[in-house]
């Protein structure tokens, strides 16, 4: 049987595209289609992925022009139709900027660029991302100057209320506390997903946690998607 074929979408300034685009062959068995930002038409719909990087120089805010984009006018639409739809570091900024992921990633509370690896604590093992990822404390790393996560209390409750925190920054052995949050954002929070539970939006790069061993996170974070398609 032909592999499916996940879809890719890419900015001017993104440069995390081909890492993902490795990572998501390699470690779920699939061939990529990279989506070009202009194309208002995303032909693989059965998953789409929006890599990081400096999405049209990150100018306004991290992901403002990029929802301008076709083909992000096209994800929003396919998102309505339940499509798993998975943004990482600047696709989590593009995805807030959206509306598709509530908050928004404001500067690092020292204002600068943090680039090192992160223990992150799965906060939520329910979710289609995150069910069949074996540990409970991953290692990524994170590289971001607007990394920090902001919302309302309001909101950030109703966040907690749904189970809609995935991941939080934390130890090795799963401790959540000032001292392991690397950007100040609001109870540690590293990733999300929407009420609808098919949007997942994350700072770290699991794409970059994969070149290591058999062991590394990165791949049980990939090979753990292959139940989605």
């Amino acid at each position: 049987m032909p592999k499916k074929v996940v879809s890719i979408v890419v900015f001017p300034g993104s440069n995390c595209d081909r890492d993902l685009d490795i990572a998501v062959q390699k470690y779920m068995d699939v061939n990529t289609e990279l989506v070009w930002h202009d194309d208002p038409n995303i032909k693989n719909q059965e998953m789409i992925f929006i890599p990081g990087g400096f999405s049209f120089g990150d100018y306004l805010r991290s992901g403002a022009l990029a929802t301008k984009s076709p083909a992000m006018k096209e994800v929003i639409r396919l998102s309505k139709k339940g499509v798993p739809i998975i943004g990482i570091c600047n696709g989590f900024q593009i995805l807030t900027e959206c509306k598709l992921l509530d908050g928004a990633l404001i500067d690092n509370y020292k204002r600068l660029f943090i680039c090192k690896e992160n223990f992150v604590k799965i906060e939520n093992k329910n979710t289609q991302f995150t069910k069949n990822i074996h540990k409970n404390v991953v290692q990524f790393p994170i590289a971001h100057a607007q990394g920090r996560f902001y919302t309302s209390e309001d909101n950030l409750k109703r966040l907690e209320d749904n189970n809609q925190i995935v991941f939080k920054y934390s130890s090795r052995d799963g401790k959540i506390n000032k001292s392991e949050n690397p950007n100040g954002s609001m109870n540690n929070i590293a990733g999300i997903i929407n009420k609808n539970k098919n949007i997942l939006g994350l700072m770290p790069h699991p794409e970059r946690a994969v070149n290591f061993s058999e062991d590394n996170d990165g791949i049980s974070f990939f090979r753990g998607l292959q139940n989605l398609l």
